[in-house]
């Protein structure tokens, strides 16, 4: 009977040492922000929205007390795929908190391919902030080890969650430990060069037609002596050259490659030549006319997938765990 019980004790206890994760779904209130300029100048009155996401932290029941770092992960335009979970789970492997940002299921939205107008930019970088407030107070996070991560559309967030004007609007007592930004949109430049001093990097593929590489080695060449912003342009590779399948085109997203927008100090994007801010869905929508194309090319390189996750490593290792 002893032995019983002392074989049920151990089967017990190897479970609780090796089981990997402990998962909780996190919720907080965040709004509906279109525009930078709306969260800069208006944010009070932005229409409310309940956010969630899944928090992920890897098990140490030898130490219940220890604070671990974390990862919030923004997901593109074509919500969350087989490659941002890898990520997510090579640092979780690492031994760091992961957090998956959930703005689209929160909203209902699956996709804003070809309109980008149902969840935007402005709206999720209040959601990460937001993330970040309710996050950096969970007992098991270590709130001075916070970093962000996104592809695409959460390239953009990831980059522009940095942009001092708009961060401050938010929040001007917390910010993100690192910025690591995957194929980002690029072609919003700003006036002001105020941006966090926290290590930014993009990672993005030489030959990109839905966020160009271009705007984005001008943008860090712009800011390098104002920010701690570095760049790797993959060669031979088109968006999403992190993922596990072939290049193809989607005939609805946007290509990009002929555009460049001003962003103003106060927070508008405005069209080409006219000076318009793009400040809703219709005058966006407008303004794009100006210079988009519709088709880009997306899918993976395998050399450059094999790089972009030992560089992940190596950024996350060296901003969150040195």
């Amino acid at each position: 009977m002893k032995k019983l019980l002392f074989i049920v004790f151990y089967f017990i206890i190897s479970i609780n040492l090796y089981s990997q994760y402990t998962v909780e779904k996190i919720s907080f209130q965040s709004a509906n922000p279109f525009s930078f300029n709306d969260v800069i100048t208006n944010l009070e009155n932005q229409e409310k929205q309940e956010v969630y996401g899944n928090l992920v932290i890897p098990d140490d029941t030898l130490n219940l007390q220890k604070k671990y770092p974390l990862i919030i992960g923004v997901a593109g335009s074509l919500g969350w795929g087989e490659h941002h979970y890898k990520y997510l789970k090579m640092y979780q492997e690492m031994g760091i908190a992961t957090f998956e940002l959930n703005s689209f299921k929160s909203r209902g939205i699956k996709s804003t391919v070809g309109s980008q107008t149902e969840v935007t930019i402005a709206a999720i970088i209040l959601d990460a902030y937001k993330a970040l407030e309710i996050l950096s107070n969970h007992p098991r996070i270590d709130k001075k080890r916070i970093s962000i991560t996104g592809w695409s559309l959460g390239g953009g967030v990831t980059l522009f969650s940095a942009w001092l004007p708009l961060k401050n609007a938010i929040n001007k007592n917390l910010s993100f430990a690192s910025h690591l930004a995957f194929y980002p949109p690029c072609f919003i430049d700003p006036e002001n060069i105020e941006f966090s001093q926290s290590p930014m990097h993009i990672l993005i593929g030489e030959l990109d037609n839905w966020t160009p590489s271009q705007p984005c080695y001008e943008l860090v060449e712009k800011l390098k002596n104002k920010a701690n912003i570095d760049i790797t342009i993959y060669e031979d590779s088109y968006h999403s050259f992190d993922r596990n399948s072939p290049v193809i085109v989607n005939e609805k997203a946007y290509n990009f490659t002929e555009c460049k927008f001003r962003l103003t100090k106060d927070g508008n994007v405005l069209m080409n030549y006219f000076n318009i801010p793009m400040s809703n869905p219709f005058l966006q929508k407008l303004g794009l006319m100006f210079c988009v194309k519709r088709g880009a090319y997306f899918g993976g390189n395998p050399a450059s997938r094999e790089k972009s996750f030992v560089f992940a490593n190596e950024f996350m290792t060296k901003t969150l765990l040195k």
